[in-house]
């Protein structure tokens, strides 16, 4: 078997490859805010322009660049548009059965104050999700809930993908944190001790940003008590899980008190002013439905909780890992002419390293699954006959064509620079600024999250470099996972996976640009807040 040996330094002058290698980058940003493409557009021309760069500069093999890209649509198949398919289906089963109108009515009950509303459902059961199942469903799922309470599209998705970075950086049981941890040989106690010291503050942040957002200043000044109260029982449950527990159950308890603390609240206390962001739109408080028919609404959604938090408990996911009693469960497809072909070299990695390109099929335990058997589930018990299943089917799939193209040619360009050794260059330039690391280091989460759009795969890519880099400027190495983490977090919001995402769930698909404008600004500047502070503290 032929192997091909990443460059890192292609130019010879760490600097002068880094710009190269960010012009594919830069290219989709252009093409995506300047020029409005749609996203799928955008992402096809970023793969032509991943490629060139890739084999005229960085000297890849043709086949590899072409398999990189394949790699990348798959991933893009499964789990991310999969699991937006199914939690899209979900909410239209609810929707066309009546349900989700008990629903929102129970949300309205709790406060007719729809900035409160937007806080119960992006910030604390938005968060709730991201803990439990984390991988596109918490934005999707939240989105198509605020859209139905009556928010604009562009409106929703912004605020949950805005409202995510409360819960981002401990998404699906904590995996953004163990995992880059375990790659390093560090404790993850410790790492998730670090971004205690600067998440749940965000957090508190994140939840006035939301009013800001959607109300400016008045709206903070009406909705102060009730914002404080959710965001500060947040960011101390948080810390302290964070502290003395860990990463894994830091989102689910801080949610879950985050949202208990404020309905308790709101029972006592109400704005003077109750807001509406669509005057027109208006719900029916009139009608008092029982608690058995708003527990029998809210039942998919329960069952969707359970399924996703059994199915990323450890003994449950240990029973698919190689070695476990179900593991043939689990589909592992190498990758033709791409698996372990490629090699990385230090200090990305601590010695030479074939780079795996395993297509992973969990068809049983993957949180798609999860929400499949919860459509199953609502399906039987809301008693939905198969030409309402037939249709929404139908109209699923069509609303889905942009957006899953998006998504795929966006991962597509995405692992073309990962595995081309693009994304490791940019890591190393960064590096390489010394005593001021620190400053830079979240940059290096940040885009890690942006080609991947994921928090866990960005400390795969970049937590060894971090750890290794910190130790030789002297500091201890758990601190830069940690700002790795954190400066991930913050590009979640903009990460083209993400908005694509968010765009599907909204049905805005090929309005991906006017989302990225919202978002952008937020990212970034939170993402400066964090380097500033990753300076200073460490």
């Amino acid at each position: 078997m032929n192997v091909w040996e990443q460059v890192y330094n292609p130019l010879s002058n760490i600097w002068l490859s880094a710009i190269i290698a960010a012009i594919p980058i830069l290219f989709f940003i252009v093409m995506l805010t300047v020029f409005k493409l749609k996203g799928y557009i955008a992402g096809l021309y970023s793969i032509i322009v991943a490629g060139i760069v890739a084999v005229f500069i960085y000297k890849m093999p043709i086949i590899l660049v072409l398999m990189s890209a394949v790699y990348g649509a798959l991933a893009g198949i499964w789990p991310v548009a999969s699991i937006v398919f199914a939690a899209i289906y979900l909410y239209k089963i609810t929707e066309k059965t009546g349900k989700f109108a008990i629903i929102e009515n129970s949300i309205s009950s709790i406060t007719a104050d729809q900035r409160l509303q937007a806080l119960i459902v992006a910030f604390s059961f938005g968060a709730f999700l991201e803990g439990a199942a984390g991988f596109g469903a918490p934005v999707a799922i939240t989105a198509a809930i605020l859209v139905g309470l009556g928010f604009s599209p562009i409106y929703a998705a912004s605020l949950c993908l805005i409202s995510n970075i409360a819960g981002g950086a401990y998404g699906a049981m904590g995996i953004p944190v163990t995992v880059p941890s375990l790659l390093t040989g560090l404790d993850a106690l410790v790492v998730g001790r670090y971004t205690a010291l600067v998440i749940p503050i965000l957090s508190i942040v994140v939840a006035f940003l939301l009013i800001f957002i959607i109300d400016g200043l008045k709206g903070i000044r009406q909705t102060f008590p009730a914002v404080l109260v959710s965001g500060v029982s947040f960011a101390i449950t948080q810390a302290m899980v964070l502290t003395f527990l860990g990463a894994e159950l830091a989102d689910i308890f801080a949610a879950i008190v985050s949202l208990v603390a404020l309905a308790l609240f709101l029972q006592v206390w109400k704005p003077k002013e109750i807001f509406r962001v669509n005057k027109v739109k208006t719900v029916d408080r009139q009608v008092k439905y029982s608690f058995g028919k708003i527990a029998y609404a809210w039942m998919p959604f329960v069952f969707l909780t359970l399924c996703v938090t059994l199915f990323n408990l450890p003994f449950f996911k240990n029973l698919f890992i190689p070695g476990g009693p179900l593991e043939k469960l689990v589909l592992l497809l190498p990758i033709p002419g791409l698996n372990n072909t490629v090699i990385k070299h230090a200090p990305i990695v601590p010695q030479d390293t074939p780079y795996a390109a395993v297509f992973k099929l969990d068809l049983f335990s993957s949180t798609t699954t999860a929400i499949i058997l919860t459509i199953i589930f609502a399906s039987i018990l809301f008693r939905c006959s198969s030409k309402l299943l037939l249709d929404t089917t139908k109209e699923t799939a069509k609303e889905l064509l942009s957006p899953v193209l998006t998504i795929c040619s966006v991962l597509a360009f995405a692992y073309i620079c990962t595995y081309s050794g693009m994304s490791s260059t940019l890591g190393l330039a960064f590096a390489s600024t010394g005593a001021v690391f620190p400053l830079f280091s979240p940059v290096l989460g940040w885009l890690g999250v942006f080609l991947t759009g994921s928090v866990v795969n960005s400390g795969s890519l970049f937590a060894p470099l971090q750890s290794v880099t910190a130790s030789q400027i002297g500091i201890a190495p758990e601190t830069m996972v940690a700002v790795n983490v954190m400066g991930g977090t913050m590009a979640k919001m903009i990460s083209p996976q993400s908005i694509a995402v968010a765009a599907a769930a909204v049905g805005i698909a090929g309005k991906e640009s006017e989302l990225f404008k919202v978002t952008i600004k937020y990212s970034i500047g939170l993402l400066v807040i964090i380097g500033i502070i990753s300076w200073l503290i460490f």
